[in-house]
């Protein structure tokens, strides 16, 4: 017999929160298919659709309507639990670097409930631009850190991985024999390292037009037509386009947001973070 289960559930409240499959999923940091078919796993076992289709996105049918408040109060009481049943004495400092971009709300939402959770454990918390992580966690400034890497080393935990690609406005074209205006990142990283790569294999002219530290100064000039830029997948919304087969750009490596540790910090406190951690990406693999 087939059960409702808390993962169709998230998945659920997550596109119905969203207004679409594809910002459901990059919530969720879930694939677009995946979560799809995340959606007609419940639909099957309910036997009608939860939500109906409306323009680029969705709003929720009379049965997902009637399903979103038991959605809602069943994660929570589960969410509860597991707080209460696994909330242990945890004390001790806990320096932490999280990203200004890629995950910041979902990982600020972790580390927040983390202190409700462990009151005595005192937080310092660095939300910055990532690329200097790996440098602070090696001269013991951050005890532990969550970064972006093209290909993780053996000490980096991978909690995440989002496909990159070439992309513009929804609303622009851009003649594939002009000069393409691009944007990337203004900053020493592997992302403008391989967004250059790439526009130098097409082997025809193209431009920067604008730089920016950070992946939401990216998306704003690709939103305004100004220019194509390499984002991850998880950044896609109904505004913009894939553009990399379309342009002539070939496959470019997916990003890998990865967890690690100094090792000079105490191990309790550490772990506690590591594990409150894992344990929300492994939910939304």
């Amino acid at each position: 017999m087939d059960n409702l289960d808390s993962d169709l559930l998230r998945t659920f409240l997550a596109v119905a929160e969203a207004g679409s499959v594809t910002d459901g999923a990059a919530r969720i940091y879930r694939s677009q298919s995946a979560t799809s078919l995340q959606v007609k796993r419940l639909e099957a076992i309910l036997g009608q659709p939860v939500f109906e289709r409306h323009g680029r996105g969705v709003v929720l049918s009379d049965a997902g309507r009637r399903l979103l408040p038991v959605a809602q109060d069943v994660t929570a009481r589960l969410d509860s639990a597991l707080r209460d049943i696994s909330l242990r004495d945890v004390s001790g400092k806990l320096r932490v670097g999280i990203p200004d971009d890629h995950g910041r709300t979902k990982l600020a939402e972790i580390i927040a409930s983390f202190a409700r959770h462990h009151p005595q454990v005192e937080l310092d918390v660095t939300c910055a631009l990532s690329t200097g992580f790996p440098d602070a966690l090696e001269k013991g400034t951050l005890d532990l850190a969550i970064y972006e890497v093209e290909r993780p080393r053996k000490h980096e935990e991978v909690l995440f991985e989002d496909p990159t690609c070439w992309v513009s406005s929804a609303h622009r074209n851009f003649p594939s024999d002009d000069s393409l205006p691009v944007a990337v990142f203004d900053q020493a990283c592997w992302w403008r390292d391989v967004a250059i790569a790439s526009l130098k294999t097409r082997g025809k002219p193209y431009r920067i037009v604008y730089s920016s530290q950070s992946v939401s100064g990216v998306i704003a000039a690709v939103e305004a037509g100004i220019a194509v830029g390499l984002l991850g997948r998880s950044s896609l919304h109904s505004g913009l386009s894939v553009m990399s087969n379309i342009l002539g750009l070939g496959n470019t490596p997916a990003s890998k947001l990865v967890m690690a540790a100094s090792g000079s910090q105490e191990a309790t406190p550490q772990e506690a973070m590591k594990a409150a951690i894992r344990t929300a990406f492994m939910a939304n693999v």
